[in-house]
């Protein structure tokens, strides 16, 4: 490879099709809360099936991340062809949940399934932009991010504006959507002058990123910042329906899409701040700003006319530092564990989310509501404590 290749600036389409793949792909995650009233009533399920379809996808992209973590096949494996065949798979395994759907057990097995593909569609399209982007990294991974910000938000979007397709054609959509993004990555998007030569495999590769410093600088700051964020988004319909016991469903949908979907804001405009203040500099202060918010909502949580707009600047807060966090992690990964590095993080975060979220769940059964979210400010302490070696270089 030449330096004047290495030099040369990206093709136009790459960006953009990076971004419509990853959302293509990441659709996947929300595909069984976008039909949960179908399947409830298919299934016979409580209101609880919404934490049990949740926590599948969520335990299988844990057990997915561990797996291409320890066998370091995304710095093994060409990352667009691991994209491709997690994206197919993917489609075929949300698209069996309709022969499946008279089976609780065949569902959550399903879901978990897509979870664990999506190890190869979230970290790894993060690698590929890696691959082609250096000095732009964080705004390349902001519109990455702020795609899957976007996906997470959609199936409130449906469920408010009561969406008239049959949930199986529904299903069957998102399966295609995420085989086109697979396909268009592979088809579209080469490798990148910026993929170093992959590692061989050994079983310590994931300990090995950790002995960098400024890794685990950037580790621990997304770890801080994940213990607040997946905790926020799961309980926003919950604050919106102790704010406003007046709204209907549909509202308290819609609500909680503008307030997800905000989070896009903030991980674009974190990516185009970056270029000018550095991705250290931007996730620290998203970060410093969400964790402000935290402290806030013991007195915001009791003024109703204040909540909405206090909901969506934490919403913009809140995911704005995300791509900045995965920015900093590729960049003080060793070059050729960088999918390995992205993995391991990735997966660890997830794990904390779970952690958060079924703390806060507990704690909103024997607290008063306004004295339960103050409490993930944790998460944000414990993040900037430790990106204090990034900012000083």
């Amino acid at each position: 490879m030449t330096q004047t290749a290495i030099l040369s600036p990206a093709p136009v389409r790459i960006l953009p099709t990076i971004v419509l793949s990853q959302f293509a792909g990441t659709s996947l995650w929300f595909a069984g809360n976008a039909v949960l009233p179908e399947l409830q009533a298919s299934l016979g399920l409580q209101q609880g099936a919404l934490s049990l379809l949740t926590s599948a996808v969520q335990f299988g992209f844990i057990l997915g991340t561990l797996c291409f973590a320890f066998f370091s096949l995304a710095d093994r494996i060409s990352p667009r062809l691991l994209f491709l065949l997690c994206a197919l798979l993917g489609a075929l395994a949300n698209a069996f949940i309709l022969v499946s759907a008279t089976s609780i057990t065949g569902v959550l097995l399903l879901r978990g399934l897509t979870g664990f593909l999506l190890a190869g569609i979230y970290p790894v399209g993060m690698k590929i932009a890696a691959s082609w982007y250096s000095g732009n990294l964080g705004k390349a991974i902001g519109y990455l991010v702020g795609a899957l910000v976007l996906g997470t938000a959609f199936p409130h979007l449906l469920r408010g504006l009561g969406a008239a397709l049959p949930w199986q054609s529904m299903l069957l959509a998102i399966s295609i959507l995420s085989a086109a993004g697979g396909l268009l990555m592979y088809l579209l998007v080469p490798d990148g002058p910026y993929l170093a030569k992959g590692a061989g495999f050994k079983i310590s590769n994931m300990l090995q990123v950790f002995k960098v410093r400024e890794f685990r600088a950037a580790a621990f700051g997304y770890f801080g910042h994940m213990w607040e964020l997946y905790t926020l988004w799961a309980f926003v319909p919950f604050i919106l329906a102790y704010a406003y016991p007046e709204w209907q469903q549909g509202q308290l949908s819609i609500g909680s899409f503008i307030v997800i979907a905000a989070g896009a804001v903030g991980c674009v405009g974190g990516g185009y701040a970056s270029q000018r203040w550095g991705s250290a500099r931007v996730a620290f202060v998203q970060l410093l700003l969400s964790g402000l918010c935290c402290v806030l909502s013991i007195w915001i949580l009791q003024e109703p006319s204040m909540l909405l707009p206090f909901l969506l600047s934490w919403g913009v807060v809140v995911a704005g530092d995300s791509p900045q966090f995965s920015a900093l992690t590729a960049r003080t990964a060793p070059p050729q564990l960088v999918g390995t590095a992205l993995t391991v993080v990735t997966s660890i975060g997830f794990a904390i989310t779970i952690i958060s979220i079924q703390l806060t769940g507990y704690l909103l059964t024997s607290l008063p509501v306004q004295a339960v979210f103050i409490l993930l400010v944790i998460g944000p302490l414990m993040g900037l404590l430790s990106m204090r070696r990034l900012l000083q270089k």
